[in-house]
């Protein structure tokens, strides 16, 4: 964990990511951060962090974007289709998912965040 300055991923708006920035910011953590809403995020990526914690684990099926999604879309799902959607739609990326070096957390837990942390 030392030496790289963690990357927060999410959406300024989203009010589990302000949750996930005030904890950063109360517990003294520098962080820089990744909106997906004015920067996309890219395909390798997405497959980096898929081989990490798998795809299914960082699609937000809980979202509102994906529940507005037609039914055929949200129907099947499978690696390449999951990833077309959060592709283009960002928004139906889990959130946060938060770049420690190699290391992955995908949610906000303020428990897992204290031990990662210390």
């Amino acid at each position: 964990m030392a030496g790289r300055t963690p990357i927060l991923y999410g959406i300024k708006a989203c009010d589990t990511m302000k949750k996930a920035r005030a904890w950063l910011d109360q517990h003294g953590v520098a962080y820089d951060f990744h909106d997906y809403k004015s920067r996309g995020i890219d395909k390798a990526r997405l497959e980096a962090w898929a081989g990490k914690v798998g795809w299914e684990r960082l699609l937000n099926k809980a979202g509102t974007t994906f529940r507005k999604l037609p039914d055929a879309d949200k129907a099947d799902l499978t690696k390449t289709k999951a990833f077309g959607l959060m592709l283009a739609q960002p928004s139906m990326i889990k959130r946060p998912v938060l770049e420690i070096g190699d290391d992955l957390l995908v949610g906000f837990s303020p428990e897992v965040w204290a031990k990662t942390f210390g």
